[in-house]
């Protein structure tokens, strides 16, 4: 109605802040099941936009817009998971839910501040150093503070893109790093003259061609023959699961989906595949355990486990067949395996499909599993998101486990963006992942991320394939992801140190 110059203020604000919650909200589109992954940049690109000129405090609300928009649209299945299945009341679901997108979006709101009150207010300077640089910094710290919460990591978009090659050079916050130089380059683009525009080209060839010559390199070899591999999902709905009138017929499922496979070098079970504590099961597991000699496989399955010693309960995968060993899960989910508040409102918000809630972390630095004869690198779950925590495995493992109930997520997007999670590991690894789920989506992962076999989701099926141990360390298996962070920290001061130069 008005042109742009006349615009009222009042719906100039309006609009700006539309455009940030639209550009939040069609974030969710770059990752899986879409996998739209250009959107990857172009949001970002938005919200950069719409910064330019604005004062810290209204930077920092329209970064919280975004934020807020974005994980409401990518993070919505916790409503799911803690009304469908956890049987909260809907309103503390509800809160919960919103809470959750809340905080992330607070990252997005001092982003934002910091922006607009030490970057300069336009130019290469901001566009191609400093925000690029600040956004990889904070999404560093949300993958850790607080127990940290690295879901929808901008990189985990581009597992499909030709810049998720280079994901063995600097792992998803490297790629989510490319993803904000991009979006940088295309408002370098639309918003500076001609030598800018020019640099801004350059940036974004640079950056399709270091990916180019990443995709040739191999940095990881094979160490030993192909292993035999069979993972069994049993597709046991989680409303039904741990029914005590449910762990017989759980045992003859598992037993008849397991038997034509035995033989097979490595059988795996899903996370807490029994609905039972593992001192309650023992003759059951010896019985595993002689059959499993007896056939020359080994298997490995998911079971909660009761410490005697001090009543503490733990997430467990146990081996069996071979000489035994135990992993006990790290990085517990807040809210679902622990309940990071007072004993009062504990008793309230208990998630009543799980009567084990109060689950201990396992030890911080465990070695790699042996299985089959090769070393493995095992997490359980929502552990495999926390891709720094398993460098403690390498050198020495070879192969990627990772074993899942992703029936907490219903018919939702989270199972499809938590197999991109688990892509992403073996990508930055150079590793097989095999990734057994109790009902979707199992799957047989290669080394460059693709998935090679995979199941239905709510289907009992097994997923079988050969996969070869690899050896060798990428780039980021030396490094990790702390470098990355201390050059992103050094590029935005270097970036505030220029706000007042006439040079841009």
């Amino acid at each position: 109605m008005f042109p742009r110059s006349q615009l009222p203020a009042w719906y100039r604000s309006r609009l700006i802040e539309l455009c940030v919650v639209t550009a939040g909200l069609l974030l969710v589109l770059s990752f899986a099941p879409q996998g739209w992954w250009p959107v990857a940049l172009l949001s970002p690109a938005v919200l950069f936009l719409c910064w330019q000129g604005a004062s810290p405090g209204r930077a920092a609300w329209l970064g919280f817009l975004y934020g807020f928009a974005a994980f409401l649209a990518g993070t919505w299945w916790t409503f799911v998971s803690v009304h469908d299945f956890g049987q909260a009341p809907a309103v503390l679901a509800g809160f919960l839910t919103v809470a959750l997108a809340a905080l992330m979006a607070a990252y997005y709101a001092l982003l934002g501040w910091a922006a607009a009150r030490w970057l300069p207010a336009a130019g290469t300077t901001r566009w191609l150093i400093g925000l690029p640089a600040a956004w990889v910094l904070l999404e560093w710290v949300r993958g850790w503070f607080l127990s940290g919460f690295p879901w929808l990591s901008l990189g985990y978009s581009q597992a499909d893109s030709v810049l998720g090659t280079l994901a063995p050079l600097g792992g998803v916050y490297g790629l989510g790093w490319a993803c904000a130089l991009g979006a940088g380059a295309l408002v370098t683009l639309l918003r500076e003259d001609l030598p800018r525009r020019a640099a801004a080209i350059a940036v974004l060839f640079a950056l399709f061609a270091a990916a180019g010559a990443a995709a040739r390199q191999a940095w990881t070899q094979p160490a030993g023959p192909p292993l035999q591999v069979a993972m069994i999902q049993g597709a046991v709905g989680q409303d039904e699961k741990w029914l005590q009138t449910q762990l017989e017929p759980t045992r003859e499922l598992y037993l008849r989906l397991t038997e034509p496979y035995w033989g097979t070098d490595l059988l795996i079970w899903p996370e807490a595949a029994l609905p039972a504590l593992l001192h309650e099961e023992i003759e059951f597991l010896e019985t595993l355990d002689a059959r499993a000699r007896e056939a020359g496989s080994e298997l490995l399955m998911g079971i909660l486990e009761r410490d005697p010693r001090d009543g503490r309960y733990y997430n467990t995968l146990v081996s069996l067949g071979g000489e035994p060993e135990i992993y006990r899960k790290r990085q517990l989910v807040p809210f679902g395996e622990y309940f990071p508040v007072p004993g009062f409102v504990r008793e309230v918000m208990r998630m009543m499909s799980l009567p084990y809630s109060d689950i201990a972390p396992g030890p911080p630095d465990p070695g790699p599993m042996t299985l089959a004869g090769v070393p493995v690198a095992p997490t359980i779950c929502y552990e495999d998101a926390f891709g720094a925590q398993q460098r403690v495995f390498f050198p020495a493992a070879q192969l990627l486990v990772n074993v899942s109930n992703d029936a907490w997520f219903g018919d939702t997007i989270a199972p499809h963006q938590h197999l991109q999670i688990a892509r992403m590991r073996a990508m930055e690894t150079g590793r097989w992942m095999l990734r057994a789920t109790n009902n979707g989506i199992t799957a047989v992962i290669d080394p460059h991320g693709q998935v090679v076999a995979r199941s239905r989701q709510f289907e009992p099926e097994v997923v079988i394939g050969a996969v070869v141990p690899m050896q060798g360390m990428t780039p980021w298996l030396r490094m990790g992801d702390t470098p990355l962070a201390g050059a992103a920290a050094l590029l935005f001061l270097l970036a505030a140190l220029r706000r007042n130069s006439a040079g841009r």
